[in-house]
């Protein structure tokens, strides 16, 4: 699998960051206090915690312990120019997968039983994927903590209920523009955007059962219908309502934004040089800034 693809040497986050990441991180970091107390506060808490809970209840995987899932990481990061995370799979119904990392703490990525259940080999590397760029852009050092500060300020009556419902909304918008970033890392990583919109497919309405019977070209085409609401100003109010409370953009744009972007001039220079950087595609944040 590893023979065929380019390795991004010298790649850096910035070189494929989708912009409204950026944008978004540093409308994050300007919240009054927040990246004192993640980092000094609720960092070791959500540390404990979270890496507790997860080896107690998960499978690591490593060269004896699925090792072909251990393959599919030390591929994924060999070509994204980073050190392996642990690895770990939980037994879940919900096709999920997620990562956790403190700086200088040991980082890791679970993913759920009943995602691998339905997806190929590669459509696993890919959500690996996206979870290492989770972990090559910083995100998680903010998304496990600030969770826990919203869940913390929620408690408190009147002002504490207000300040935690203005951290959620300027959260998840982060967290969806982050998103599109950690889809770019797993097309980097693929080097096959079918594989990347393939993953968003299945996890609209996929299963072990109805997952090879799907049709990514329809899709793909599915995009384009949902693209036409936003002619209207009754349609892009309703798809900011539908939008405001969801922590992943939908899945038939993102699957959108990968396609565009898999044809970019931008994604074929990275793989020529990936220490390029790149900090603009105004047309792209104009398309994406409604969500």
């Amino acid at each position: 699998m590893l023979s065929s693809k380019t390795q991004l040497i010298g790649l850096k986050a910035d070189s494929f960051r989708h912009p409204l990441d950026l944008e978004a991180t540093k409308a994050l970091k300007q919240i009054p206090g927040i990246d004192m107390m993640v980092r000094n506060f609720l960092g070791p808490v959500a540390e404990q915690l979270f890496y507790v809970e997860n080896i107690a209840s998960s499978i690591l995987v490593g060269e004896n312990q699925l090792p072909h899932l251990h393959k599919l990481l030390l591929e994924a990061c060999h070509i994204l120019d980073m050190e392996p995370p642990q690895l770990y799979i939980r037994q879940h119904p919900a096709p999920n997968a997620y990562t956790f990392a403190m700086r200088g703490k040991q980082p890791f990525v679970v993913l759920h039983t009943s995602l691998i259940d339905m997806l190929t080999p590669e459509e696993t590397q890919a959500v690996i994927a996206h979870e290492l760029g989770h972990l090559k852009c910083d995100h998680s050092v903010y998304l496990t903590p600030v969770n826990i500060l919203i869940l913390a300020a929620a408690t408190l009556p009147n002002i504490g209920a207000v300040i935690a419902q203005a951290i959620q909304a300027q959260l998840l918008e982060w967290v969806r523009c982050a998103e599109f970033t950690c889809d770019r890392a797993a097309l980097l990583a693929t080097q096959n955007p079918k594989a990347v919109m393939s993953v968003l497919m299945k996890l609209s309405g996929g299963s072990p059962t109805l997952a090879p019977q799907l049709n990514l070209d329809a899709f793909i085409d599915q995009a384009r219908a949902y693209d036409d609401i936003s002619k209207t100003e009754l349609g892009e109010m309703v798809k900011a309502t539908r939008t405001a409370q969801l922590t992943h953009p939908v899945p038939v744009l993102r699957a959108r934004e990968i396609d565009r972007w898999a044809s970019s001039k931008e994604y074929e220079s990275l793989l020529q040089n990936p220490k390029l950087e790149y900090g603009s595609e105004s047309k792209t944040v104009g398309r994406w800034r409604n969500w």
